[in-house]
């Protein structure tokens, strides 16, 4: 049987081993609004056509009706609405934003009660020529948010050091297992892009662990198949990392990236797993 491009690239990575289910999280909505869906109706359809290609999962910025970025929970809503009419995707709201939003308003979707996981970045990191300022009593804050709304935390992990800062709060009793961690690389400032760097994050993750991985700025999925590789639960695509399918090779839209990423799981051996697959990974209790 002739091998996929994929394959062809990654070979079986888990030839021998035990297939895995692997979730898909799409993240559609660019931070640059050239490229991007501009609408909550464009987002909201984007978003039901990633889940019917295999995302388990969607990373849920919008967009006002003038195509303008928001944090206001009624736009949040409106999207939501318009999704849930078509499919089940686990929902996940934001802590980021950027650093002079208010605490409050930087956790504004947790409030909807249809969020089911949250974003949580474990600590402050230079961003480009900005600092990205997570403070511990920041991260408790939204912490102790998810903890009432009963959403699951996805602990963003943008330099290695913030393992130890879950740590930190774990043994604060401010998280119980699973835990979710996800690696953020590529960001000017801070991890790079480096599939060195995976196996020590993994070493160092506590144990009752998953993770995944998301690559600001990659130009291929080569990194994405070197943290399925090593374990990975889920893998993260879409505009607001990156829009590129392969070097020199750009896609118009989110639904591609997701269905390449599908042929990247069932390529190393694996299946995409389902969103009940997911929740039950995450122990998800929210509908």
């Amino acid at each position: 049987m002739q091998k996929s491009k994929i394959e062809a690239q990654f070979g079986n990575m888990n030839e021998g081993e035990n297939m895995r289910k692997i979730g898909i999280t799409v993240a559609p909505v660019s931070l640059d609004i050239k490229g991007s869906t501009l609408n909550p109706i464009d987002v909201a359809n984007e978003v039901i056509e990633c889940a019917k290609y295999g995302a388990s999962s969607v990373h849920l910025h919008v967009r006002d009706e003038m195509g303008n970025p928001t944090f206001a929970l009624k736009c949040f809503t409106e999207t939501l609405d318009l999704i849930r009419k078509e499919s089940n995707i686990i929902i996940q709201g934001s802590t980021g934003g950027v650093s002079d939003l208010t605490l409050k308003e930087r956790c504004i979707s947790l409030l909807e009660k249809r969020t089911q996981t949250g974003s949580l970045n474990m600590g402050s990191v230079n961003l480009g020529e900005a600092a990205y300022v997570n403070s511990f009593s920041d991260i408790r804050f939204w912490a102790e948010e998810m903890k009432n709304q009963k959403v699951i935390p996805e602990f963003e992990i943008f330099e290695i050091g913030m393992i130890n800062n879950v740590r930190i709060l774990i043994e604060e009793g401010f998280f119980k297992p699973p835990y979710v961690f996800q690696f953020c690389m590529g960001f000017n400032g801070a991890m790079p892009s480096d599939a060195r760097i995976l196996p020590v994050l993994v070493q160092m993750l506590p144990s009752n662990s998953i993770f995944g991985i998301a690559v600001h700025g990659k130009s291929n999925f080569s990194l994405l198949g070197s943290a399925i590789a090593l374990g990975a639960s889920f893998i993260r695509v879409g505009f607001e990392d990156s829009a590129y399918l392969s070097d020199g090779n750009m896609a118009i839209t989110n639904v591609e990236l997701v269905k390449k990423a599908s042929e990247l799981i069932n390529a190393t051996g694996n299946e995409v797993a389902t969103i009940n697959e997911m929740k039950m990974m995450m122990e998800i209790v929210k509908n």
